[in-house]
């Protein structure tokens, strides 16, 4: 089976976007692969946080990687820094990548937005991914559109230190759905969801009650022509609420779309509030059931000693060839 690794931040809510663009895919996979999906809290540490929150956050990330029906018996579940590794390879990397690379990062652009006063892990955590995914030589790296810039950066580093040092690396190829890879705000489809949103009616978190998830998808944004009808460009709105209705309810845009030929909005929305509430609902109930039921600690330990044995067997193999001792 060829291995996937995958990744998410414990910097909130989990929203919606999260899930469709990445967790409902990982449930997916590890019926077809070699997973391994890891909390990557020391990513969360590029901009400053609350620790007692982060501890929380980190856990109940756990708690939704499990309710949405990861399965520890199938896939390999872990923080990012309880397997050591991690943070030292990311330092050997560093020693591999070049300024000018991490000078073109979009996304520190846009966070740093020129401050001096940025963190320098905002800069260099670039590389910190590319330890994250080469010290387990996936094939295939789940990713947003907005992450795919860091992969290619990975690909740059891993082929670096095979050339100059040893064949190590298997080379990660971008693995982007199509359907639902890039869920846009409720209240701006032109940008992606996101949990730092201003408003929160621009997304929907996983543990959102019915009424606030009912309140949100009545005011998302459409267009004043009241046709159902996938089209990005033109309609970016209602385009965006079909692949969350896809998504979520197993039929294709084109079955929405011929299913609600001569229907308007207010049907259309309707019914994706029942399909949101509906799909959401035993993910919610099993999230509670086990956040504090001890499960996620097991499911940690176990997953911990997993991803360490293989984390620590390539940073050896790194470490050798570098000349490391």
């Amino acid at each position: 089976m060829e291995r996937v690794l995958s990744g998410i931040q414990p910097t909130g809510a989990v929203t919606l976007g999260n899930y469709i663009g990445a967790m409902q895919r990982f449930v997916q996979m590890q019926e077809e692969a070699d997973c391994y999906f890891c909390v990557v809290n020391m990513h969360a540490l590029t901009i400053p946080q609350d620790p007692e929150l982060l501890k929380q956050r980190t856990i109940d990330l756990v708690a939704i990687y499990l309710a949405t029906g990861l399965d520890p018996a199938k896939s390999t579940i872990f923080v990012q820094s309880q397997v050591p590794a991690h943070a030292e390879a990311a330092w050997l990397l560093q020693c591999v990548a070049r300024v000018g690379e991490l000078n073109r990062m979009v996304q520190f652009k846009e966070k740093g937005k020129g401050s001096e006063s940025v963190l320098a892990g905002l800069y260099t955590y670039p590389v910190l991914m590319a330890a994250d995914i080469l010290l387990y030589n996936p094939k295939r790296v789940p990713v947003g559109e907005d992450q795919k810039q860091h992969l290619e950066l990975t690909r740059e580093i891993a082929e670096r230190f095979n050339r100059d040092y040893a064949e190590i690396f298997t080379l990660p190829e971008p693995y982007i759905g199509e359907v639902g890879a890039r869920i846009m705000g409720l209240d701006n489809p032109t940008k992606k969801m996101s949990k730092s949103a201003d408003s929160e009616f621009n997304y929907i978190t996983l543990l959102d009650e019915p009424k606030k998830i009912e309140k949100k998808l009545k005011r998302a944004v459409t267009d004043s022509e009241n046709v159902i009808r996938f089209d990005p460009v033109a309609k970016p709105g209602i385009s965006n609420l079909l692949n969350i209705y896809s998504s979520l309810s197993g039929k294709s845009i084109k079955e929405l779309e011929k299913q609600y030929e001569g229907l308007g909005y207010g049907q259309f929305k309707k019914d994706l509030i029942e399909v949101t509430i509906d799909h959401l609902a035993p993910i919610q109930s099993r999230f509670y059931e086990i956040r504090n039921s001890g499960e996620v600690e097991q499911v940690l330990k176990q997953g911990r000693e997993k991803a360490a044995a293989v984390a620590d067997e390539t940073l050896k193999r790194i470490k050798d060839a570098m000349g490391i001792i």
